[in-house]
């Protein structure tokens, strides 16, 4: 971890840009408008290879030295990035062998970005080479601040190259073939293997794959991506130790990447994020989002600091079409992040092309150029982000939330008794659940430092090592609060189901033993004896000395308890054997929460209202993001960074937001 000072200073700001898109004219126009907007970081050269390297080691970083030198002399920094998220035409034509297969054995061509295997040679051959070639140019120009290597890491392959490397990879995990037998359960369907060339990656089969399998390959990935990072972040370190080194992260359940597990491996956590959701959902998804990446940021550098890195100016990606962001979005999506540690908002991108596959995707100067809404609420934000140089500090979360990569991808098996169950759908649920009651939350990885938090819940954390028990255990000991969910604990981490009832590792800590599960089916609801219905999952559960709080009050289940609560000396440990619905999981958070002795952020603050404080030994900054379309009252007192003006007791204009320096 190199040492940088990307928690100091002022916040970045600014987005993808791509000289290579326009001729030198429009550079000119692009300086004097990043100067306008207050922009002082752009990434550079993401998808440049072809360009930079039009032949094999044949490079021409002439119109690189002229960009660079542009934006430094307009006061522009640049994260410069390695190109190899997208190999250029003649990489493809002449190594045939590293383009990817996927899991049916089809081979995938040239045409589109991604293109390559991280596991065939000649691809991590020409990408050292191509960020040696930017590393001994570039490592020491003015403009550079920051090295953006490759883009949104999550490709996988199944080609003979994968599949030697898979096996040299199983091996060292599993020791040798009877450790690989045990772990992946292979007596089960004839599956024992008895040579390593047996082996393969799990391609496509005739019904239900391996569940071990696919969950080794999927970890497998995790670390041949992170592998061909490192790769490359070493010769850019060796070239200049003080520049920072990152990648950025992509969201997604298709992604093979355990972020939290890289997390030590880049100098600053910087993540893309584009909300799905045209609803509200936008505003609960960028909270989870910053939360997960502040997360990320604690476990490798110890601090709150991270880095926006890609989001969209005036558009959420939704399924089939474009949903165009209401006036003042992009502001408050853009605040939230900062105001749970982001140390800048960058977007994809600069200026929408005018040709190739992304060519209607946001852009901060839109087709309609700089006289435009989106280019004035740009600059609206640039001008902003100015006045924030002195937040600073921790975030406050009393609850922390458990999210593991691992647990996800084993919930994705079909043999499963339930498509409905998803890790990160339950992760999603529980922290809309407290974003909605008010509550800070840090989303933790199994074994993360829990500091000071009053309550830890575990949403369908289905995998469970000795580790991650004694983690758990220990917490409790503490006098920290616990609430669990339906599929925690119920399998060790080789997905193999741990016997004697569920949820396996934590029967006894939380006082229950379950003994069925009833999955419900699409729109089936159960009637709660306190209120509210069930949802997705329900089960038998057997009291062992924990208490009910409210049971299944009616169908074959009627009666039984459906949550519960045990006493573990001075804490409480809680289970909930069913997805509640929305507005009786948010009321059960809150009771556990208040149980544990947390409070939400801003007790007086009405729905709809976000609120966020960062703390430090200086002060506190209160963050305020009005989401809905109404003036709301707002019972709190500060000087308003947003305005300079004092912030008394009084309404928040609708869609608007607050950032109070409290007294």
């Amino acid at each position: 971890m190199q040492t940088n000072t990307w928690g100091e200073g002022p916040l970045r700001y600014g987005g993808d840009y791509n000289p290579e898109q326009w001729p030198e004219r429009v550079w000119r126009e692009d300086v004097a408008l990043m100067r306008r907007a207050r922009v002082n970081l752009v990434t550079v050269g993401v998808f440049a290879w072809s360009r930079l390297e039009p032949a094999p080691g044949r490079y021409t970083f002439d119109w690189l030295d002229r960009a660079l030198d542009l934006l430094h002399d307009n006061g522009v920094r640049v994260a410069l990035a390695t190109p190899t998220a997208s190999p250029p035409p003649w990489f493809s034509l002449a190594h045939p062998d590293a383009l990817p297969v996927t899991a049916d054995g089809v081979r995938l061509h040239h045409g589109s970005r991604d293109t390559y295997c991280a596991a065939a040679p000649a691809y991590r051959s020409a990408a050292r080479n191509i960020a040696a070639a930017l590393a001994d140019r570039y490592a020491h120009h003015p403009a550079l601040a920051l090295w953006h290597v490759h883009n949104e890491y999550g490709t996988t392959c199944h080609c003979e190259h994968a599949a030697a490397a898979f096996r040299r990879w199983l091996a060292d995990r599993h020791g040798d073939l009877d450790g690989l037998n045990d772990a992946w359960a292979t007596s089960f369907w004839s599956q024992h293997y008895t040579d390593w060339a047996q082996v393969t990656t799990p391609r496509a089969t005739q019904y239900l794959a391996n569940p071990g399998h696919l969950l080794d390959f999927r970890r497998f990935w995790s670390q041949t991506l992170l592998a061909a990072y490192t790769e490359q972040r070493d010769l850019l370190r060796a070239a200049n130790p003080a520049v920072p080194v990152t990648t950025n992260y992509v969201l997604g359940d298709w992604v093979p990447v355990d972020h939290a597990r890289w997390a030590a491996a880049v100098d600053l956590v910087a993540i893309d994020h584009y909300p799905s959701a045209v609803d509200g959902g936008a505003e609960e998804q960028t909270a989870l989002a910053a939360d997960l990446a502040r997360g990320w940021a604690r476990r490798g550098t110890g601090g709150d600091g991270w880095l926006l890195m890609e989001s969209a100016p005036n558009q959420i990606h939704t399924a089939g079409r474009m949903h165009t962001k209401e006036p003042g979005r992009m502001l408050r999506h853009s605040l939230a992040h900062v105001a749970r540690g982001s140390r800048g908002v960058l977007f994809f991108q600069w200026r929408a092309p005018a040709g190739g596959a992304e060519r209607f995707h946001s852009a901060l100067v839109p087709h309609a150029g700089p006289d435009s809404r989106v280019f004035r609420e740009a600059v609206e934000l640039g001008g902003l982000l100015e006045r924030l140089d002195e937040v600073e500090g921790r975030v406050e979360a009393p609850v922390a939330v458990v999210r593991d990569a691992a647990s996800g991808w084993a919930l994705r098996h079909p043999g499963l008794p339930s498509g409905r169950v998803d890790h990160d759908a339950e992760v999603a649920a529980t922290h809309r659940a407290l974003w909605r009651a008010g509550y800070g939350c840090d989303v933790l990885a199994p074994g993360d430092r829990l500091d000071g938090h009053r309550l830890l819940v575990l949403p369908a954390v289905y995998l469970a090592d000795a580790a991650t028990v004694d983690w758990v255990r220990e917490h409790v000991q503490a006098g920290g609060h616990l609430l669990v969910t339906y599929l925690s604990g119920v399998a060790d981490s080789h997905g193999r189901v741990r016997l004697g009832g569920y949820p396996g590792a934590y029967r006894n800590l939380l006082g229950v033993r379950v003994e069925e599960f009833h999955p419900l089916a699409d729109g089936e609801r159960l009637p709660l004896t306190g209120g509210g219905t069930a949802t997705v999952w329900s089960e038998t559960v057997h009291l062992t000395g924990a208490r009910p709080v409210t049971a299944y009050a009616s169908g074959v289940l009627a009666g039984r308890p459906a949550v519960t609560r045990h006493d573990v000396g001075a804490a409480t440990a809680w289970y909930v054997s069913t997805r509640p619905d929305e507005d009786t999981y948010r009321r059960l958070l809150t009771e556990a929460a208040r149980a544990a002795g947390a409070m939400p952020t801003c007790p007086a603050a009405p729905p709809g209202v976000e609120a966020v404080r960062r703390r430090s030994d200086r002060g506190s900054w209160l963050f305020l993001l009005n989401h809905t379309d109404q003036p709301q009252q707002i019972p709190v007192s500060g000087v308003n960074l947003l305005t300079g003006d004092l912030f008394d007791n009084q309404p928040l204009a609708p869609n608007a937001a607050a950032i109070l320096r409290e007294p």
